[in-house]
């Protein structure tokens, strides 16, 4: 149930049930647009596009030049992907098994 009174703390922890609740893309994707502004929908697509780049180990101007992201956007991506909380890696390595799962089903 949804508590209009909860702490800062379980409001985050509501959003994030929130999050897990949407069943596909589509609902994820009508989620996240009414969510966000489209600015900040932006800047999550920026940090989550120059993911796969920092983890190749593609230098930060590269990036830049290949998505348009900021180099400052491209160093905190790089920064809490080696001292963050192991979101951007756990997320990273599951859509990277999906990926493999679906290729080799095809």
């Amino acid at each position: 149930m949804l508590d209009p009174e909860a702490s800062p703390d379980s409001a985050e922890t509501g959003l994030c049930k929130a999050l897990l609740a949407m069943r596909d893309v589509a609902e994820m994707r009508a989620f996240l647009h009414d969510l966000c502004t489209p600015a900040e929908l932006e800047s999550l697509v920026d940090r989550w596009t120059v993911v796969p780049h920092v983890l190749k180990g593609t230098p930060y101007r590269e990036i830049h030049e290949h998505t348009a992201v900021s180099i400052t956007t491209i160093g905190r991506v790089a920064r809490f992907l080696n001292q963050g909380n192991g979101g951007y890696l756990k997320a990273a390595a599951r859509v990277a098994r999906r990926g493999s799962a679906r290729e080799q089903r095809a």
